[in-house]
């Protein structure tokens, strides 16, 4: 077996999703202790991501991965990634796992490296950023295949830095009241805000935080409290959010400090990857 039942990590726990107890009872059923060989092929364009992973998952089962390109690297299709090799039976328990994790990843990383290169050409500074939209369980992967991308991931979760949001917003008496009482208990953190109109905006320029989001602008209305922003405190980072899409980013490129979208973790399509025995 290539699991554990105690003090399982996330590869340990994926595994056991596809092998529980009883293991491959395929792969049992037929072989023993075969040696096989075979290739990791790319049958799309793509920028490579979770090739750390799948070598993880091959040497969990028993395998060996070589990778042939980077994490990170763009790759035409057809092209060989990586090359495997050990005990057949140990290759068929990884062969999923492993393909899962390059299909998702790698699907983030090519449109992430897509939105980025479009985006910089119109403004070098500009900076793409994944949100918390993510698969449960997960994210860490996602926000690394962002990051492998050329992306940002953002903040990994509640615990890293203070996002004050709509919801908060409700339950304040106004958004200088909540401004106030982050100022008197912030860590030593990140402080965003989340802000829907251009009098809010230009309220929080007076207050002690890093980033203004700019929730729902149209670009219009974006570019045009960016540019109040700037003037008032240039110093804080210009965040575009909500409604963007790779249909619509580039409105937002030109006066943006970092656009933020959900569509990078929650809307993508897998690349394809296969796995041929030789």
């Amino acid at each position: 077996m290539c699991i554990k039942t105690i003090a399982m990590d996330d590869i340990d726990r994926y595994l056991y999703e596809d092998l529980n107890e009883k293991g491959d009872i395929t792969s049992d059923a037929l072989f023993t202790d075969e040696q096989a060989t075979g290739i990791i092929i790319a049958k799309q364009i793509c920028v490579v991501a979770g090739l750390e992973e799948a070598k993880n998952v091959f040497s969990r089962c028993g395998a060996q991965l070589h990778e042939k390109v980077n994490d990170g690297d763009k790759v035409e299709p057809k092209t060989v990634i990586a090359k495997v090799q050990g005990p057949l039976r140990s290759i068929l328990k990884a062969e999923r796992l492993a393909l899962n994790f390059l299909g998702r990843m790698s699907g983030i990383a090519t449109v992430t490296n897509d939105l980025v290169n479009r985006c910089q050409q119109i403004n070098p500074k500009v900076t793409i950023a994944a949100t918390r939209k993510t698969t449960p369980g997960f994210r860490s992967y996602e926000k690394k295949a962002v990051r492998l991308g050329g992306g940002e991931p953002h903040r990994q979760g509640l615990y890293d830095a203070i996002m004050i949001k709509d919801n908060h917003l409700k339950y304040m008496d106004s958004i200088t009241d909540a401004l106030e009482k982050v100022e008197k208990n912030r860590p030593n953190v990140v402080v965003e805000i989340e802000v829907e109109n251009e009098h809010d905006a230009l309220i929080a320029t007076s207050y002690n935080i890093d980033v203004i989001m700019l929730d729902n602008f149209t670009p219009e209305e974006g570019q045009k409290t960016s540019q109040k922003i700037r003037e008032k405190n240039p110093k804080i980072l210009i965040e575009l959010s909500g409604g963007i899409t790779p249909d619509n980013i580039s409105s937002y490129a030109q006066f943006a400090d970092r656009i933020s979208l959900g569509y990078l973790t929650h809307s993508i399509q897998n690349r394809d990857f296969s796995l041929e025995l030789r």
